[in-house]
């Protein structure tokens, strides 16, 4: 369901959030989609359970997920998470194409990837 890459610097709580939250936004995960359970997704990615608990409880707060008790978590009908999600990688891409211009990659050749990348999804 998720994957997790250990080479990663952020934080495995941290890539759990992020993997439901693209798959969400994504529309791979609808509204009212059941969640796996915080054992089972442990066991699956070999993991404590409290890491998952920790990322599911991030999502519920940022208004992602919803749990029930006795039921599971659950995808949130919440129609402002899209603007939250581009907003979040907004913030991401910017951060990261001022680390690449500070490594000497030059304006021209960030503009360049974007085009190219806008070519392949059309």
């Amino acid at each position: 369901m998720v994957h997790l890459d250990y080479r990663d610097a952020r934080p495995i709580y941290t890539q759990i959030m992020d993997g439901f939250r693209e798959k969400i936004a994504a529309g791979v995960l609808q509204p009212g989609d059941r969640l796996p359970s915080v054992r089972d997704l442990a066991m699956e990615l070999s993991i404590n359970p409290n890491t998952i608990q920790r990322s599911y409880r991030q999502l519920e707060q940022d208004g992602w997920i919803m749990t029930i008790q006795g039921k599971g978590c659950f995808v949130c009908s919440s129609p402002g998470f899209t603007d939250r999600e581009v907003q979040r990688l907004t913030a991401v891409f910017d951060s990261t194409a001022a680390a690449l211009m500070n490594l000497g990659v030059s304006r021209e050749d960030l503009i360049q990837r974007l085009q190219k990348e806008g070519n392949t999804n059309a």
